[in-house]
């Protein structure tokens, strides 16, 4: 009988290799203590962020309700009906809506740093996590700043040129060739943002495996711009965003009844019908976004990590991220 030789024992630092399906399940299936706890600490307190800065807005904007509940209580004593105009309200919401960016950009960055840790197929980076979270809020702030301005420039100036509240004569002569341009420049400009976010979709994950944000985007625009890493980004992120999207839906359709009841006891509370009406249309809002929060970031978060482990090039270990060490050695 020929002698037989022991196979030596892989690296301790090193796992089979797995496809992103499996990785996934098997982060979710061993680690799901760590990241129930994780995303329970981060929802909960994102969540009493989050009412308390409404709450904060609710009360610098109480001169906006008090004026509308005057001008109702005139408008009855006419008898006649009252329309009242929310465009100060809106610019109110448009004004702090990056404060809930933030907020969720904050809340997304720390679940995403937990979710890659447990991910990683190797040993745990060297930098610190609050150095590694920094990084992951710079990438979503980055990304944020390269992916929507266009879409919104081209909303604005659509809307300054071809909008309905225009009074004749109007800038561009409606039915005519640079009309149709303009009016359909928002979903051009909504497409190519879209392209950008699924190009920098793997940029979080980057970052939190120790790159700078620079390098973390430059990283995931090198694996999504080949036909294979493409497919797969986007394999994966259109069920992600379709699972999002239905749990929102849900979410926010079983928590309707919140509605009449927060509109009730805040009437009630405050004698105030147009304060109590906007926040009854807000509770249901806030009820799914936090559902959703809950129950399909952390699926999210891991199933990113586990693609940019697997789209990594073999030579990228997690202790070199920029591959200087081969680089060095060759």
């Amino acid at each position: 009988m020929p002698p037989q030789h022991d196979r030596p024992p892989p690296p301790a630092t090193e796992r089979p290799h797995r496809g992103v399906t499996a990785t996934v399940s098997a982060v979710l299936r061993h680690d799901r203590g760590a990241l129930a706890v994780a995303t329970v600490r981060v929802v909960g307190l994102s969540a009493l962020a989050g009412l308390l800065m409404t709450a904060l807005i609710f009360a610098l904007s109480w001169p906006l309700f008090t004026r509308m509940r005057n001008r109702r209580a005139w408008y009855h004593h006419l008898e006649d009906p009252y329309l009242h105009d929310h465009t100060a309200l809106a610019r109110v919401a448009l004004g702090t809506l990056p404060l809930y960016l933030l907020l969720l950009g904050i809340g997304s960055a720390a679940l995403q740093t937990v979710c890659s840790r447990a991910a990683a197929a190797g040993p745990r980076p060297l930098r610190g996590d609050r150095v590694r979270l920094r990084a992951v809020l710079a990438v979503y702030t980055l990304r944020g700043l390269i992916v929507w301005p266009l879409p919104l420039l081209a909303a604005y100036l659509a809307t300054s040129l071809t909008g309905d509240q225009l009074d004749t004569p109007e800038p561009l002569e409606r039915g005519s060739l640079p009309y149709h341009l303009v009016a359909a420049s928002p979903a051009a400009a909504l497409f190519v943002a879209v392209l950008l976010r699924l190009a920098f979709a793997l940029a979080p994950a980057a970052a939190a495996s120790g790159l700078g944000p620079r390098a973390a985007l430059r990283r995931s625009w090198s694996l999504t711009r080949t036909r294979a890493g493409a497919t797969r980004v986007l394999a994966l992120a259109l069920p992600l965003a379709a699972l999002c999207a239905a749990v929102t839906r849900l979410a926010t359709q079983l928590a309707l009844p919140l509605r009449p009841l927060v509109r009730s006891l805040l009437e009630q509370a405050t004698g105030n019908f147009f304060a109590a009406y906007y926040a009854g249309l807000l509770a249901p809002v806030i009820v799914g976004i936090l559902a959703t929060a809950a129950t399909t970031l952390p699926l999210t978060c891991t199933a990113f990590a586990a693609l940019h482990d697997h789209l990594r090039p073999a030579r990228t270990s997690p202790r070199d991220p920029g591959g200087t060490t081969a680089a060095s050695t060759a």
